[in-house]
């Protein structure tokens, strides 16, 4: 009589065992999965129960994407390890410069349109991009990610102190100003008037001082949050030192509502229970620049998804092949696909599970299976997306210091791993690559003479960060593989 080794990877624990560490994952990864429909959705101006739609389509593909990926779906789809799947941050660059330029739902129908476009093009690239890893060794990957983290350190500073328009802006127009044209305008527009027609466009500048701008108490929130985040990841232990982020946002969440910030009106008005709809804005826009853009940021991702699927390989102890990799890849783009339909945004596998999973050392694909089924009935449930809408800016400012910052530091332990003694270009290759990705941040107007229609391309840091370190390594130093280089730098990544 023989019996069958089952892999530990493909070993399934009681249910009781499967819901506490399904949870487990769930938790390390809830702060950065709602991040996401929180940025974008205040970006696009969307409504407090559109941006609560949004994270509840967020928390329901997460779970559906986990499914597909750790259960696998035909022979394409799934690699069928314990990954847990998420919005990518490297996506949010290019969104937000796509809701600036066009707010409300016709943004958000062309940021959708970019996604279902750029999920069906990883479909189709995914078995090339699981051969590209020579063109993205740590060199390229850990600048990638720093450029990611420092271009979102803007949105979690504005968060604190306010953004730069709206009600939270640092300066407002004087009311005096405001009543004086307001005077003029009604006075050139009388019969008969001597006054002449205000120019098309004449605005008034904001010069007074906004009270609303760095309000101490918002501040004293955030460094709160702050505060205990770095206490708890001090001072915790094991899991509970992993979940410090979101353990510091449910801190200022309570701290928030005793000093009254925090308004529980719309989380009363919200249903237990609602369905999550697609193209709840309306048919997307597919704008052909704007789906290569998204594509771009999809090849970076899927490069990522590479390392990490090669890390939980050898952590696993089970090979990954070239065509394990390609399935993948292949369910980033779908879950992508499935997340512009589904009115949220691009999935990849998050790194910070890949780390609990060498903390824990359950390797069971399973227990990622769990965790994706509590992911969806989260997303089932409107009043928690309520609630984490109704979460005021600075608590959210206080917890993305340090979730950006992770980011950015993520990409430099990765750089740390390079070798820049004895390879002086490498050098060259990062310092120029983070120097092109500041110039959207440092000088947003630097396209106004180019082509309009390369505009969504150029506007982003990451895009123009990541063709720069690509194409300055090849220059320098060609393209060679390096598997265990690139597994090596999956290790260090904390987070996305």
């Amino acid at each position: 009589m023989t019996t069958t080794v089952v892999h530990p990877v493909d070993e399934r624990l009681p249910n009781s065992k499967l819901a506490a560490l399904g949870l487990q994952h769930v938790l390390v990864m809830y702060a950065g999965a709602i991040a996401v429909p929180l940025i974008v959705g205040r970006a696009l101006k969307l409504s407090p129960e559109q941006v609560a739609m949004l994270i509840s389509a967020d928390l329901f593909c997460c779970g559906l994407v986990t499914l597909i990926q750790s259960l696998g779906a035909t022979q394409w789809f799934g690699i069928k390890l314990p990954v847990m799947m998420g919005v990518t941050f490297a996506s949010v660059a290019p969104m937000v410069a796509m809701a600036n330029a066009t707010p409300g739902a016709a943004g958000a129908q062309l940021i959708f349109g970019s996604i279902i476009g750029s999920g069906v093009v990883a479909i189709l690239i995914a078995p090339v991009v699981s051969r590209m890893l020579r063109f993205f060794p740590p060199v390229v990957t850990g600048t990638i990610i720093a450029v990611i983290g420092i271009s979102l350190m803007r949105i979690g500073i504005n968060w604190i102190f306010g953004n730069p328009f709206g009600p939270t802006a640092p300066n407002v127009v004087n009311p005096e100003h405001a009543k004086w044209l307001a005077d003029v305008t009604a006075a050139s527009s009388a019969a008969g008037s001597a006054v002449p027609p205000l120019p098309k466009g004449l605005a008034l500048v904001a010069t007074v001082p906004n009270p609303k701008y760095a309000d101490l108490g918002g501040v004293g929130v955030a460094a709160l949050v702050l505060s205990s985040v770095l206490l708890i990841a001090r001072y915790g232990k094991g899991f509970i030192a992993n979940i410090s982020v979101l353990l510091g946002i449910v801190i200022g969440g309570v701290v928030a509502t005793a000093m009254g910030l925090m308004n529980f009106e719309k989380v009363a008005k919200a249903d237990w229970f609602g369905l999550v709809l697609p193209l709840q804005f309306g048919m997307p826009v597919f704008d052909p620049v704007l789906i290569l853009t998204m594509s771009l940021v999809m090849v970076v991702v899927m490069i990522e998804s590479t390392g990490m699927f090669l890390a939980l390989g050898e952590m696993t102890e089970k090979t990954v092949s070239q065509p394990d990799l390609a399935r993948g890849l292949r369910t980033d783009g779908l879950g992508t696909l499935i997340g512009g339909l589904f009115n949220t945004f691009p999935y990849t596998s998050f790194s910070q599970n890949v780390g609990l999973v060498a903390l824990t050392g359950v390797r069971s694909r399973f227990v990622c299976v769990a965790g994706g089924v509590i992911l969806i009935v989260l997303g089932l449930l409107p009043k928690m997306a309520a609630l984490v809408e109704s979460l005021p800016t600075v608590v959210l400012g206080g917890a993305g210091l340090v979730m950006f910052g992770m980011v950015a530091a993520t990409g430099i332990r990765i750089l740390a791993g390079v070798d820049f003694k004895n390879n002086r270009f490498n050098a060259l290759v990062v310092a120029i690559s983070l120097g092109i990705g500041m110039v959207p941040l440092i000088a947003p107007n630097f396209k106004q003479w180019m082509p309009h229609a390369i505009h969504p391309l150029i506007e982003s840091g990451i895009l123009l960060a990541s063709l720069s370190a690509v194409l300055l390594n090849l220059f320098f130093n060609g393209a060679q593989v390096d598997a265990n280089a690139a597994i090596a730098a999956a290790k260090q990544a904390d987070a996305h």
